[in-house]
């Protein structure tokens, strides 16, 4: 089968787009669109017509029509399967089949019509692989943007906690009786009035006076969680007579210990970094391939802890492949599992980051997959299909985080009967996926399950994508016992962050 062009055009022959996929000339293909309404016959019910060099094979979709136009020595069979292929991708993209929603979307439908057709031949690929390719979906803009969501998400908590602590604070001064510091007509020194301040103080701890410019950013954040006319009010007043209000967040964030990233108040000046992640491609009917990157990274800012030595505990029975820096001491790393310099007099560089030690995991053995996921779709026999979906943690030692599973769905068929979850789910009709999240998976709730029913047929739940994340515990089970200075075997400060992230996890 050669594939010349793939075309939208109206009735009269008017292309609305046309996508070449041979090399001709634009007057030749405007020649070849022009002629087609001149060759239907309206008395038969044929879906193509013949030409002495060319066929066309059309199907109606309203008012328009979807025309493919190929050799005549193409397998008609094959032509109409491709038709009906393009067919179901134009639906994926316009809500309304017509001439100026095809116009609006005209590049998604050509970006589509280029993964069905290279070349001039068909590619082996269907409706659910051509949205996954042409989505084109970053894995590490998500990351961004659920630790984003979530310090937002934090911050707000946070200001509506202190924005009733303010609340409940004026209360308690109009009930004693004391007059207030809005009431006052003292100075604003730090002998003025004492029943607003002192409770302030006690409560934001703020930092010294800040100039007069700061007041409207400290305004802004202070209105971020608070929905009270009458908090605000008082929070503005007590900014414009000289008192700050910054240190609310800048406390809170210290405080919080449910952060995603760690506050750079808690980085010490020896900070160590594991990171891993994770490259899983499972079968839908059993068989996988996972494969594991690891580097453990090291930050120092000191130039007094540049020659230190770090005394690490590998507690894993899998074959990792561990490779260290050429200038680590590669002898003592595998006989005592401490990292250090060959050579003591050349300490560390300053202020950059450094992998020290780096790791490889392969395997195709389900029990090493940290996280599960086991997809089964069958036919009702009622024109629908009942699925249920169960995820299991194998890895009881492990919490994972922000949890996500990404199943497609057919389109034009509604939502999904959900009948049982754990955790929460969101069907995204113009993505036209069901994504179910579990915001935590520990030991406490290491399997769940998700049952729905939907018009659709078995294969149209693949490919399934999965993505979580952890800070607290490492694939590689490698524990940090403590870091000492090289010349006085002295204990230094250390920080630690673990970091855990799913690069690629799909059931195909």
């Amino acid at each position: 089968m050669v594939l010349l062009a793939a075309a939208v055009c109206t009735k009269n022959g008017k292309a609305i787009i046309s996508r070449q996929f041979v090399e001709m000339t634009r007057s030749r293909i405007e020649g070849l669109l022009a002629a087609f309404p001149k060759l239907m016959n309206t008395g038969k019910q044929h879906t193509f017509v013949e030409t002495e060099s060319v066929r066309y094979v059309y199907q109606p979709l309203e008012k328009m029509y979807m025309l493919l136009i190929t050799t005549k020595n193409s397998n008609i069979l094959e032509d109409l399967e491709t038709l009906r292929l393009f067919s179901r991708v134009i639906p994926e993209y316009c809500r309304t089949i017509d001439e100026t929603s095809i116009q609006e979307h005209s590049f998604d439908l050509i970006f589509a019509f280029d993964e069905v057709v290279a070349l001039g031949y068909r590619e082996s690929v269907n409706l659910a692989q051509i949205r996954t390719f042409t989505e084109m979906e970053s894995h590490d803009e998500k990351l961004f943007l659920a630790v984003r969501k979530s310090q937002e998400n934090e911050t707000k908590a946070t200001m509506r906690r202190k924005a009733k602590e303010l609340q409940q604070a004026k209360r308690d001064d109009m009930r004693r009786g004391t007059p207030g510091r809005m009431s006052s007509g003292g100075g604003f020194g730090s002998n003025g009035i004492k029943s607003g301040s002192d409770i302030l103080a006690q409560t934001l701890a703020p930092e010294p006076s800040v100039p007069k410019s700061a007041p409207s950013r400290s305004n802004r954040a202070m209105k971020l969680g608070a929905k009270n006319k009458d908090v605000d009010n008082f929070v503005d007043k007590l900014i414009a007579e000289g008192e700050s209000v910054r240190s609310v967040n800048t406390k809170s964030k210290k405080s919080d210990a449910a952060k995603v990233q760690a506050p750079a108040a808690m980085i010490e000046s020896v900070h160590i970094r594991i990171e891993e992640k994770f490259k899983i491609s499972a079968g839908r009917d059993g068989g996988m391939q996972m494969e594991l990157l690891g580097w453990f990274g090291l930050r120092i800012t000191d130039p007094e802890n540049g020659a230190i030595r770090i005394k690490t505990n590998i507690d894993d029975d899998r074959r990792v492949q561990m490779q260290t820096h050429p200038n680590v001491d590669k002898k003592i790393f595998q006989s005592s599992g401490i990292v250090g310099l060959k050579n003591p007099k050349k300490p560390f560089p300053l202020k950059q980051d450094v992998n020290v030690v780096k790791w490889r995991f392969q395997t195709t053995e389900e029990s090493h997959v940290p996280l599960l996921i086991n997809c089964w779709p069958n036919d009702n026999g009622e024109g629908g299909c009942d699925v249920n979906i169960e995820y299991e943690l194998q890895l009881q030692k492990l919490e994972l985080i922000d949890v996500v599973i990404v199943i497609p769905i057919p389109s034009g068929v509604g939502s999904p009967n959900v009948e049982n979850v754990d955790g929460e789910y969101k069907h995204d009709s113009r993505k036209n996926i069901l994504e179910w999240s579990i915001p935590v998976i520990d030991a406490s709730n290491s399997t769940g399950v998700l049952d729905f029913t939907i018009a659709a047929s078995p294969e149209d739940f693949f490919p399934i994508n999965i993505s979580f994340q952890s800070n607290k515990k490492s694939y590689t089970d490698i524990d940090i016992v403590g870091v000492q200075h090289c010349e006085s075997q002295a204990a230094i400060k250390h920080s630690v962050e673990r970091v855990m992230v799913v690069d690629k996890y799909e059931i195909v």
